[in-house]
């Protein structure tokens, strides 16, 4: 076993089993801390500033600041996710863009999540052509429609483990749905050290080239591809990035990309891991939940929403981390830069000369 592929110790190894009661990523607001967002959100009412042009001072947290870099540490050297709730979400109707982006301002910075600069997306089931509507139609070789990620994010069918594309990923929950829609959090870390102990030879497929589309994400990425490994290490650091549907659009736009038996079997083993050692819960309105991608895969079952106001609503944003790991430098292909605290992750924007 090479050294940049050895096992990972700590607290991000973990199962559901070991981490559903442990309170170390369990947060909650308190009555002093729902009063701060309260003075908080009177001055830029007063002020009249829109969400997106807020920055960290225009939303001043003095105790819950505390209480956020805690969650900070959590998210990089502890389990590699935190949940704060109890944000009572009715009471700020019609505010909530402004506190959940104040929020996110005191943990990292937020980053584009498309490349028209959405800040802020809403998750949800859209009941349209997503894919259609933004351009990012994809048909399979055989002239059948591929769904993107992105459509299928916004639809109430269930997702697969994944990543996004950033150090942490927030979902504040506004509504949850009325049946389904249950969170799934695997440590990627566990997945991987699983992996070395029952299938070395699967691993190390793992630290190797698997080619990756950037259908509905990049400008014009339907027709764009880039090589990136699903697992990495630097400095004794872990990170994985994965998704399994911009590995199969890939090979839809280049049949040179086309994965050998073994790759899928790398692939497959990966997600069963991931599905044996996951934790599982629902959101409930006015939690917030933070992941950090380089050592946590997500997933979500399917759900159902009622023909009234119980629509399943969560604001998501992607954060850089000012104290996010080094990553191998082969994956700035993906994250642009590479260097320890740096600005990273997100879309770029589209420009007449945009490249990736």
């Amino acid at each position: 076993m090479s050294l940049e592929q050895k096992k990972i110790s700590g607290p991000c190894d973990w199962t559901g089993t070991d981490i559903r009661d442990d309170p170390r990523w369990r947060f909650s607001l308190t009555a002093d801390d729902i009063a701060e967002i309260d003075q908080a959100d009177s001055a830029l009412q007063t002020r009249g500033t829109p969400w997106q042009e807020i920055t960290r001072d225009d939303f001043p947290l003095g105790g819950l600041a505390e209480k956020l870099s805690k969650i900070q540490e959590e998210l990089e050297a502890g389990c590699g996710m935190a949940r704060l709730s109890r944000l009572p979400v009715e009471k700020y109707e019609g505010r909530l863009r402004h506190i959940w982006h104040g929020i996110g301002l005191h943990l990292g910075t937020p980053l584009h999540q498309d490349y028209k600069g959405l800040m802020m997306r809403d998750i949800e089931d859209k009941h349209e052509d997503t894919d259609a509507l933004y351009d990012h139609k994809l048909k399979t070789r055989e002239g059948k429609v591929f769904t993107s990620s992105k459509a299928r994010t916004l639809s109430n069918g269930p997702l697969r483990f994944h990543t996004d594309r950033c150090d942490v990923v927030g979902l504040l929950c506004v509504r949850p749905s009325c049946a389904g829609g249950v969170s799934q959090l695997a440590s990627s870390v566990r997945v991987h050290n699983a992996m070395l102990d029952r299938r070395p030879d699967l691993a190390a497929l793992l630290y190797g080239i698997y080619h990756r589309s950037r259908q509905g994400e990049e400008y014009g990425g339907e027709k764009m591809t880039y090589p990136l490994p699903v697992f990495g290490q630097r400095d004794g650091r872990f990170t994985s990035h994965y998704s399994r549907t911009y590995v199969e659009a890939a090979q839809e736009i280049d049949p040179s990309h086309k994965l050998s038996d073994a790759q899928t079997e790398a692939l497959d083993m990966l997600a069963v891991l991931a599905g044996e050692f996951c934790m599982e819960f629902t959101f409930q309105s006015g939690d917030m939940q933070f992941l950090n991608n380089h050592v946590i895969y997500h997933a979500r079952t399917a759900y159902e929403d009622d023909a009234g106001a119980q629509r399943r609503l969560l604001h998501r944003l992607w954060l850089s981390m000012p104290n996010s790991r080094a990553l191998p430098e082969d994956h700035d292909v993906l994250w642009r830069n590479t260097g320890s605290g740096e600005l990273r992750g997100g879309i770029g924007l589209a420009t007449a000369t945009s490249s990736f």
